[in-house]
């Protein structure tokens, strides 16, 4: 018995569920940037809630069914998880993520940026042994706006590189084998 009051077992059980909490939030951000959103379905619940402000309040099914549209006009998404807060109940648990999202959106012009700051509140439920989300809301905290957009994929520095794109047209689904697009 360790000083936690946990044995040994409990605290890798512990360590273990929150690891696959961490991976589903992180997969969350490869299906959005991706815009892969057959994954997308297999991260929450099927009763799961998803709150996403005026994009899409309710059930996430029915937000997964919207996203075709809501990111048409996303030609760059990029979600980065900074600071992870997780609470454990049994099967079920509680997290407040951090993000830093950006966001280049196609308009007539040369686009527009949005660097958005916020956080993820998060209801988790383990069923039939996987983590999923069963409630999900978001939260921002600051946003950085730029029109026209400032992003420049032609600059001398980056000339040869491969450029990241919405979608199996990104290079990583010609490069990885074992982080499997399309799937957690």
């Amino acid at each position: 018995e360790l000083m936690s009051g946990k044995t040994r077992e409990q605290q890798l059980d512990e360590l273990l569920d929150k690891q696959a909490i961490y991976e589903l939030i992180m997969a969350y951000c490869n299906a959005a940037d991706r815009h892969d959103h057959v994954k997308m379905r297999t991260l929450y619940h099927e009763d799961a809630i998803d709150d996403q402000g005026h994009f899409a309040k309710g059930l996430a099914m029915e937000f997964s069914d919207k996203l075709p549209e809501i990111q048409k006009a996303m030609e760059i998404l990029h979600h980065n998880v900074t600071t992870v807060n997780l609470k454990l109940a049994g099967d079920r648990a509680e997290g407040e993520v951090y993000i830093i999202a950006f966001h280049k959106v196609k308009d007539s012009g040369a686009g527009f940026d949005v660097l958005i700051g916020g956080r993820y509140f998060d209801k988790y439920e383990k069923r039939a042994g996987v983590w999923k989300f069963s409630h999900r809301a978001v939260v921002a905290d600051w946003a950085n706006f730029n029109n026209p957009s400032t992003v420049c994929l032609d600059h001398p520095m980056i000339e040869g590189s491969y450029i990241g794109k919405p979608g199996p047209a990104d290079p990583s689904y010609e490069f990885f084998r074992l982080l499997r697009r399309g799937q957690r």
